[in-house]
């Protein structure tokens, strides 16, 4: 069995290969990449069936090295070893997995036993090992009451990097209308709107804007990680290609 281990702290990666080689012995062999780039090269090259992938990298993000060694191979299995349960890693873990795929989240928190027992689940007995924790978020996530939808998350991360209204539309193409009416939903559910029940209405001080952005960091719906990975994709709709596609986009309501 050859498992692939990506992980830049160094006593974490060895914490790994000596729990994989204590289950598997003789039967594994164990590469190692620190950063996403270099698990990128090395998955193309080896295309390892087993990965254990932390979710915060150089260069490239765990969920992006996920998303390209599972478009490359679907059955791959990825057990995703971090030290956050944040909304942001959880929310981006789930956007990505292939339907039916078999993956683990655990976090770096937990016992070393668990551990043993995500990796044997994973990577022997097709089982997908989420900790508790990273369920009740994944939970909260599918909650239509309270949830984020992915369309108001598209809202907050566009106003995070500092779209205007009129931009927001564009990208997703809407109306300036349109795009309004889905940040007052989103500052709804962050109690920041009129209607956000059992929460007082924003003081008129602040701006509803920039406290929305606030209460997302403080709440883990985003981080800087997802920021980062949420950056290039609109550098890229801002690029020459990309003004093609906003030149073809036809706005509705």
């Amino acid at each position: 069995m050859l498992v692939m281990i990506v992980e830049n702290d160094g006593l974490h990666r060895a914490f790994v290969r000596a729990t994989v080689e204590q289950l598997w012995a003789d039967e594994v062999e164990i590469i190692e990449a620190s950063d996403g780039a270099a698990a990128l090269d090395m998955a193309l090259e080896r295309q390892p069936p087993c990965v254990v992938l932390d979710l915060q990298l150089p260069s490239t993000t765990g969920v992006e090295v996920a998303r390209a060694i599972w478009s490359r191979r679907v059955d791959t299995r990825i057990l995703f070893w971090s030290n956050f349960a944040d909304e942001a890693y959880v929310r981006g873990v789930a956007r990505i997995v292939p339907p039916g795929s078999v993956y683990g989240y655990v976090l770096k928190s937990a016992p070393v036993e668990r551990m043993r027992s995500a990796l044997r689940g994973v990577f022997r007995e097709d089982h997908c090992v989420i900790d508790r924790e990273v369920r009740g978020i994944q939970h909260r996530v599918q909650d239509r009451r309270e949830a984020i939808t992915d369309a108001e998350y598209e809202i907050l991360i566009d106003i995070a990097l500092g779209l205007t209204d009129k931009l927001i539309a564009q990208r997703h193409g809407l109306s300036t209308r349109g795009a309004q009416s889905r940040l007052q939903h989103l500052y709804d559910k962050l109690g920041l709107g009129p209607e956000a029940e059992g929460e007082a209405p924003a003081s008129p001080t602040l701006n509803s804007r920039a406290r929305a952005i606030f209460l997302a960091f403080d709440r883990g719906l985003i981080n800087v990680d997802a920021l980062r990975r949420e950056q290039r994709r609109l550098d890229l709709w801002l690029s020459p290609a990309g003004a093609a596609d906003k030149a073809r986009t036809k706005p509705s309501g």
